[in-house]
């Protein structure tokens, strides 16, 4: 079949020409992309692609080189374009300000087994508490469990500093002597 008069139709303007071109040759197109990038879908995007660019520079035809030949090169540029995106999208520059975004995101909660060794722990640690006199347990809850200061405490419990202190520090060395016997 000859070509040229198909060619020189669509150059003119003729649907029915694009479409013989098209069906003529979308299976030598098609199959050849296929095998280059073992996927159906970008093969036949790829494919879309090629017809369209080639429909739109057919005045740019040159009769020297068969048309199947043509649409192949048009094709293999395409195809090079796509790769080029795909590139460029997975290569993208993140920023400093990004970057540190991310890292933000990040989940610093505990894990539910973090938790129940937390719970477990403090379980633990109350009932070593418990094991004190009331005056140091006192201190103990005021200062680690209250989160007061030593000068709050002392108000609190209406005692000097000093003593306030001395008693957080019997009462810790205390409990570390409860919890290594245990």
């Amino acid at each position: 079949m000859e070509i040229k008069p198909i060619i020189e139709k669509a150059k003119n303007g003729d649907q029915l020409a694009f479409t013989m071109l098209l069906d003529l040759y979308w299976n030598e197109v098609y199959g050849f992309m296929l095998k280059r990038t073992e996927n159906e879908t970008d093969a036949e995007d790829i494919t879309i692609e090629t017809f369209s660019k080639a429909f739109d520079k057919l005045a740019n035809y040159n009769y020297s080189f068969q048309f199947n030949t043509w649409l192949i090169a048009i094709a293999k540029n395409v195809h090079i374009d796509l790769l080029r995106k795909k590139k460029s999208k997975q290569n993208l520059d993140i920023t400093d300000q990004e970057d540190r975004q991310a890292y933000n995101i990040a989940d610093s909660s505990p894990s539910a087994e973090d938790t129940l060794i937390t719970e477990q722990n403090l379980s633990q640690l109350l009932q070593f508490i418990k094991e004190l006199k009331p005056h140091y347990q006192e201190v103990i809850q005021l200062r680690y469990f209250q989160e007061m200061s030593y000068q709050e405490i002392s108000e609190h419990l209406n005692e000097p500093l000093n003593n306030v202190k001395v008693k957080i520090l019997r009462a810790k060395k205390l409990l570390a002597e409860i919890i290594e016997r245990k």
